[in-house]
């Protein structure tokens, strides 16, 4: 069996990596056949519905700070978006440095669809897994996302 030490004195099996991968492997074949329905590539599918699904997060730094995506893919995501009617740009009263984003109705079916392939890939993804369970695995998971981001920030 293969192990990592995670910390002194505690190991944990590779298949925690191995999974992971697997997930965002299915997460991907999940989302494919939407962006050929939707004509949306996969960073245009990942702004809508980050968009959609974190309405707390509305500017392009979020989407980058928070997706760990590229800069200028977001960019050029939102442009094309924008043109396409999807979402627009706004600033708020008092501050014009800040572009926010919004999403505009047009944006409905591709986020629907978009919404839908998520929630089928986490119905396979979670299957037989308690509410309990992954409430667990949410919180633990969410402890190293923040201990990898603070790392990843601090270089």
């Amino acid at each position: 069996m293969n192990y990592i030490f995670a910390e002194k004195g505690t190991k944990m099996r590779t298949e925690f990596w191995d999974g992971a991968a697997l997930m965002r492997r299915l997460y991907n074949q999940s989302m494919e056949p939407v962006c050929c329905q939707t004509g949306l590539t996969r960073t245009e599918m990942d702004v809508l519905l980050f968009l959609a699904n974190n309405p707390e997060f509305d500017t392009a730094r979020d989407i980058v700070e928070q997706r760990m995506l590229t800069k200028s893919h977001v960019s050029a995501s939102v442009s094309t978006l924008e043109e396409r009617g999807y979402l627009e740009r706004n600033y708020r009263p008092g501050n014009r440095r800040t572009v926010h984003l919004r999403l505009l109705p047009a944006s409905a079916p591709a986020v629907e669809a978009g919404r839908h392939a998520q929630e089928r890939f986490f119905k396979a993804a979670f299957r037989g897994i308690s509410p309990e369970e992954i409430q667990r695995m949410s919180a633990v998971f969410s402890k190293i996302t923040t201990n990898v981001r603070e790392i990843l920030w601090e270089e």
